[in-house]
C-alpha cells in the first residue's frame, strides 16, 4: 500500500470524527460532566492515561488473548478513520468516558446527597471518592454496560457501526464469549483506580475549570443512563427484542434499588458527614447552603 499523503492524514482525521459521531458526541458529554468536577489537568490525565489502558488491554487481547479472549478487529475503515497497531481510535476511547460516568455513577449510590431548591449534589468525600467501595461497584457498572454494549456491537453490519469485529468462537451470550465480560471487570478495575490515583492528591484551592453547574453530581449518571439507552435503543432497531428485553429486565431492578434509595438518602446526612465534604471540597456548591439539622 502507498504511504498515505497530506490529504490523506487530513481525511483520516476528518473520517475519525464524522464516521463515528455518536462516540465523539458522549465523549463530549463526558468532558463536560468530568472537568467541572475535577478539573482540566485531572481530566486531561486521566483521559491519556486511560486511552492507554484501554489500548493496552485491546492490543494485548488481539495478540494473545489476554484479558478479553481471543477476538479480531476487522480493517475495514483503516483508510477513512484513524487506526493505531490494529485497533480503532475509537474504540479505546470510548472506554474513558464508560468508566467516568461509570464511577461518578458509584459515587451517586455511595455518598449522601443534598437537594436544595432546583439543585442536588452528592456530599463526596476524600475518602469517599477513593474507597474500595466505589472502586468496586464502578467497575462492576461498566462492566454491566458491556454486557449491553457488546451484543449489539457484534451485530454492527446491521446498523452504521459497521462490523468491525468478531470472536475466533462463537460465545454463549448472543455470541460473546464470557471471557470477554471477565477482561472488562479486570481492565475495569484498573481504570477506575488509575481514576482515584489522579483525582487522590488533596487541593486546597479549586482546580482551574471546577464550576459549580446546575445539578453537576447527576452528570455522570445520566450519562450512564444515556450510553445505556442508545445501545439497547440501537439493539431494538435491529430488531434484536429478545435481547433488548435481557438488557432492560438485567438493569430494570437495580435501577429501582438506585432511585429509591436516592429518594430516602435526600438531606438525611449527617453534621459530621457534611462538615468532611466542606472540609474536602470548600468549593463545593453545597457549602454555600444551610448546613445539616
Amino acid at each position: 500500500m502507498a504511504p498515505a499523503t497530506g490529504n490523506a492524514y487530513l481525511d483520516i482525521a476528518l473520517g475519525t470524527f464524522t464516521m463515528r459521531p455518536y462516540v465523539f458526541a458522549f465523549f463530549g458529554a463526558y468532558l463536560l460532566a468530568c472537568v467541572p468536577h475535577v478539573g482540566w489537568r485531572r481530566t486531561m490525565l486521566f483521559t491519556v492515561v486511560g486511552y492507554l489502558i484501554a489500548f493496552a488491554s485491546e492490543w494485548l487481547s488481539i495478540n494473545t488473548g489476554f484479558p478479553y479472549g481471543w477476538y479480531y478487529y476487522i480493517d475495514t475503515t483503516s483508510s477513512r478513520e484513524l487506526w493505531i497497531a490494529g485497533v480503532p481510535f475509537f474504540d479505546s476511547l470510548s472506554y474513558v468516558f464508560l468508566t467516568y460516568c461509570s464511577y461518578t455513577t458509584a459515587l451517586f449510590i455511595v455518598s449522601p446527597l443534598k437537594s436544595w431548591r432546583w439543585n442536588v449534589a452528592t456530599l463526596e468525600t476524600r475518602a469517599i471518592r477513593r474507597s474500595l467501595s466505589a472502586l468496586v461497584l464502578g467497575a462492576f457498572l461498566q462492566t454491566f454496560l458491556d454486557i449491553v454494549i457488546d451484543p449489539v456491537a457484534l451485530q454492527g453490519r446491521r446498523w452504521f457501526l459497521g462490523q468491525i469485529y468478531g470472536y475466533r468462537e462463537n460465545g454463549v451470550h448472543f455470541g460473546v464469549p464470557l471471557s470477554n465480560y471477565w477482561g472488562w471487570l479486570l481492565t475495569s478495575f484498573c481504570l477506575v483506580a488509575a481514576f482515584q490515583m489522579i483525582d487522590a492528591r488533596r487541593q486546597n484551592d479549586a482546580p482551574r475549570g471546577v464550576c459549580n453547574l446546575p445539578f453537576r453530581s447527576l452528570l455522570g449518571p445520566v450519562l450512564y443512563l444515556s450510553v445505556l439507552v442508545f445501545d439497547i435503543t440501537m439493539t431494538l432497531l435491529i430488531g434484536e427484542r429478545f435481547m433488548a428485553l435481557c438488557g432492560i429486565l438485567m438493569y430494570s431492578l437495580p435501577l429501582v434499588i438506585v432511585i429509591t434509595l436516592a429518594l430516602r438518602r435526600v438531606n438525611r446526612y449527617t453534621k459530621e458527614e457534611f462538615g468532611e465534604h466542606v472540609r474536602d471540597y470548600p468549593w463545593s456548591p453545597a457549602a454555600t447552603t444551610p448546613k445539616a439539622r
